[in-house]
C-alpha cells in the first residue's frame, strides 16, 4: 500500500523544530517552513524545506500545520495573527501544536480554532535535541482519536513512541507533569 505524502506548513525551526522537520522531509513529506530566525530558515532550507515569508505563506496550500514555538502567545500569533497560518489554511485542516505551553492557553486556542472550522491536536514532545535529530522523540498527544490517527504517519517520522493521552489539552497537561517529575528527580539527585 502506497503511503500518502503530506503537505506540511511548519512554524518554528529551532533546536527541536529543525530536526523534526528534517525527519519529515527525509520521509518524503513536503515542508514549507517559517521562522523568525534567518539561521533557522537556512538550516531548514538545507534540509530540503521551502522557506516561507510568513506563517500564512507556510500554510498556503498545505493540509497540515505544525507549530513548535517557545510560548503560547507565539503559537496564537503564528496561527491567528496578521499573516497567520489560518489566513490561508483551508477550513477543516489539521493543526498540530507541538510546543510546551500552558494547558489553559492550549485549550482556549483549540476552542478558538474549532470555532473557525479547524481541528487541533496538542502534541508536546519529550526528550531533547539529540532525540529530535534521531527521530526518537516521545509524543504525548491530546485530541480527538481520529485526528491523532490522522497525524500518526507524521508522528512516526519524528518519534519512537506516540501516546494518545486523552482529549484536547491532555497532551500538554501530561507534558507539564512529566517536566515536574523530571525536575523533582534532578533536585533530589543533586541534594543526595
Amino acid at each position: 500500500m502506497e503511503r500518502k505524502m503530506a503537505e506540511i506548513g511548519f512554524i518554528g525551526a529551532g533546536n527541536m523544530g529543525g530536526p523534526m522537520l528534517a525527519n519529515l522531509i527525509k520521509a518524503g513529506h513536503a515542508v514549507s517552513v517559517f521562522d523568525l530566525s534567518q539561521e533557522a530558515l537556512e538550516g531548514a532550507q538545507a534540509a530540503g524545506a521551502t522557506v516561507a515569508a510568513s506563517p500564512g505563506d507556510a500554510a498556503a496550500g498545505r493540509d497540515t500545520v505544525i507549530t513548535m514555538l517557545p510560548a503560547a502567545a507565539n503559537v496564537r500569533t503564528a496561527l491567528l495573527g496578521d499573516d497567520g497560518a489560518c489566513g490561508s489554511l483551508a477550513e477543516g485542516s489539521l493543526i498540530i501544536d507541538m510546543s510546551t505551553v500552558g494547558a489553559g492557553d492550549s485549550m482556549a486556542l483549540a476552542a478558538d480554532l474549532a470555532g473557525r472550522g479547524y481541528r487541533m491536536i496538542d502534541a508536546p514532545v519529550g526528550r531533547g535535541p539529540l532525540q529530535a535529530e534521531a527521530g526518537t522523540l516521545l509524543i504525548m498527544a491530546g485530541g480527538a482519536a481520529e485526528d491523532v490517527d490522522a497525524a500518526r504517519p507524521l508522528f512516526d517520522c519524528i518519534a519512537e513512541r506516540v501516546v494518545h493521552v486523552g482529549p484536547q489539552g491532555h497532551g500538554v497537561k501530561l507534558k507539564l507533569v512529566n517536566n515536574y517529575m523530571s525536575m523533582v528527580s534532578d533536585a533530589t539527585t543533586a541534594e543526595t
